[in-house]
Formats: structure tokens, sequence, C-alpha cells
């Protein structure tokens, strides 16, 4: 049978513009309010792929959120 810990997960978000180059890209981290740890990324992608493998959602469920959210804003 899971766990509560396996059911439930808690993260503070943050995420801010980067301009490794002349493109900006969005970076992200969270950390676990439990244990203090946190985790970087360096893109969206690497983010929906850390939660959908937390979490065991379909990679392919999360392809199109990526995608879009990479892309940014329309314009």
């Amino acid at each position: 049978m899971d766990s509560h810990e396996d059911r439930y997960y808690s993260y503070m978000l943050r995420l801010w513009l980067a301009y490794p180059s002349e493109e900006a890209s969005w970076r992200a981290s969270l950390e676990d309010p439990r244990t203090g740890e946190r985790t970087g990324f360096a893109t969206m992608r690497e983010l929906f792929g850390f939660l959908a493998e937390r979490t065991g959602a379909s990679n392919a469920s999360m392809t199109s959120s990526t995608d879009s959210a990479e892309s940014g804003p329309e314009a």
C-alpha cells in the first residue's frame, strides 16, 4: 500500500528568466519545504519531466503543455 508521502508532494516553485546567450530561456527550481532539498531545472521540459516521473504521469500527456510553455507567449 502507498504511504502518505507517495501520494502528496509539496514544493516551492521558483521561475526566472535567464539570458545565457542572445535568446532568453526560463529556468526553474523546486524546493521541498520538509527537507529543504532544492532541485534545479534548465528547461521547462526538465521540470515537467521531473513532476511526471514523481507522480507517475504519462510523459505523452505532458508533452503538449511543455511545448507551449517553452515557446513562450504568442506574438
